[in-house]
């Protein structure tokens, strides 16, 4: 049976449907897809569009948009994870200003095409608000700024939302908010009416070139796209490809006037703070406060445990978080509280792969940043796939994967001691006003 989706805010606010079927047993098709994450979605109806006469099947474990695609921040931000500088590094100044723009130009692809399909996913691009509340945190924010991320002083960030200790914010105009959960949906319906198919319930056993074995049958195809992502880790060999990492988030009941007054982000801007264990939110459409961050600990051998999205005691580090940024709002009801779990390779940094011979193709470690990432992801496969030597295929994130994690119990000793360096690094940037040094050590443990 479909394990049920998570009680999110996004879950509970769209229409209920009918499950897809199944996969009824052995079959063969033209491309398979494994995921139907908005990676996998976007995937297939791209290669739909460019070859409407190849055959397209999509299979999920549990339902589509059942992991982070349908439980994430709502933030569509025009950028990949690792930055420019990163990129920079990796494959020299034209070819990270390439990705940079590709990236800034997916908003509105996304914008664009969800018009067309008449998905409304409550679209507001009004950027995003990195606050900046001690020193440390000012003096990282302000490095970053120039080009179209502008610095804001205090009193401009402070009349832009109503948070406390705002010293500044950094503005990003390459970001919007969205309804994740209507935008899965929405996929849906589109990738259906492009004439794919999806099975849900299908768990994938073991991914090789041209065949994917299931729980319900095996599929030969002549391409196989792994659209899995922070799940990577549930396939056999695939352990220490993308580490997944949890997030946890909660939504406030509608705000009253009056609080929403105070709480600002008029437009709907996202908001964060620079902290290094990552917060987001967002004001929602009716006028919530969606609200997360990275409470959890990774699990021992990249496990992946639902009892974890509902950790009281987790969850209680996020709304303490909350009320540390807008203490009034102690008295509002919290309607909704969850969780998941999003992929990390062992260098940060998303990548779209495939091995041509073999048939097997890739895309995912998003940081936590693909909802903007897995369209342009999608694109570039669709069109390695249908081989139209797109401009898109040679971004230089079209690459060989990341190095892979160490083993066990190398994995979990590196990354537990990478996020106790940055909690202390918060700690002490938030007592001395300065930065810390710990937050250096701690990316010598956890990029590589």
């Amino acid at each position: 049976m479909t394990v049920p989706l998570s009680p999110s805010l996004w879950n509970d606010q769209i229409e209920v449907r009918q499950p897809r079927p199944a996969l009824p047993g052995d079959t063969s098709t033209d491309v398979v897809v494994v995921g139907a994450g908005y990676t996998g979605l976007w995937t297939a109806l791209y290669l739909r569009r460019l070859t409407p006469d190849v055959r397209v099947v999509v299979i999920d474990a549990h339902r589509a948009g059942f992991g982070a695609s349908g439980r994430n921040g709502g933030w569509c931000i025009g950028e990949l994870a690792a930055g420019e500088d990163r990129w920079r590094a990796l494959a020299g100044a034209d070819a990270a200003r390439r990705m940079r723009l590709a990236m800034v130009e997916t908003l509105d692809e996304i914008r664009t095409v969800t018009a067309e399909l008449g998905v409304d996913c409550d679209w507001s691009q009004s950027g995003a608000l990195h606050l900046a509340r001690n020193g440390g945190q000012e003096a990282r924010l302000r490095a970053e700024a120039g080009g179209a991320l502008t610095w804001l002083g205090r009193e401009e960030a402070r009349a832009r939302v109503g948070a406390t200790r705002v010293r500044g914010a950094l503005f990003d105009p390459h970001t919007a908010a969205l309804h994740p959960g209507k935008l899965v949906a929405g996929l849906v319906e589109a990738v259906e009416g492009a004439g794919a198919v999806i099975h849900e319930d299908t768990v994938a056993l073991s991914v090789s070139p041209r065949r994917v074995v299931t729980n319900r049958g095996a599929i030969t195809a002549d391409r196989v796209v792994l659209a899995t992502e922070a799940y990577t880790s549930t396939l056999p060999g695939r352990r220490r490809d993308l580490v997944p990492f949890y997030s946890l988030m909660l939504a406030t009941e509608p705000l009253s006037p009056e609080h929403l007054a105070k709480v600002g982000l008029a437009g709907r801007p996202t908001f964060s703070d620079g902290r290094y264990r990552v917060i987001y939110g967002q004001r929602t459409a009716d006028g919530r406060l969606a609200f997360g961050g990275r409470a959890a600990s990774y699990r021992f051998g990249s496990r992946i445990d639902r009892a974890v999205e509902q950790h009281p005691a987790y969850h209680a580090v996020v709304h303490r978080t909350l009320l540390e940024l807008f203490p009034f709002l102690s008295d509002v009801e919290i309607t909704h509280r969850w969780g998941g779990v999003l992929g990390v390779p062992r260098n940060w940094t998303p990548t779209v792969g495939f091995d041509r011979a073999g048939g097997v193709y890739r895309a995912g470690g998003y940081v936590g940043e693909g909802v903007a990432a897995s369209n342009l992801a999608g694109r570039c496969l669709a069109h390695l796939i249908a081989e139209t030597g797109d401009d898109l295929t040679t971004l230089p994130w079209v690459r060989a994967a990341s190095r892979r994690w160490p083993v066990e119990p190398f994995r979990w000793l590196g990354i537990t001691a990478g996020a106790k360096l940055f909690e202390r690094a918060d700690a002490r940037e938030a007592a001395s006003d300065r930065p810390a040094p710990e937050a250096r050590l701690a990316w010598k443990y956890l990029r590589r």
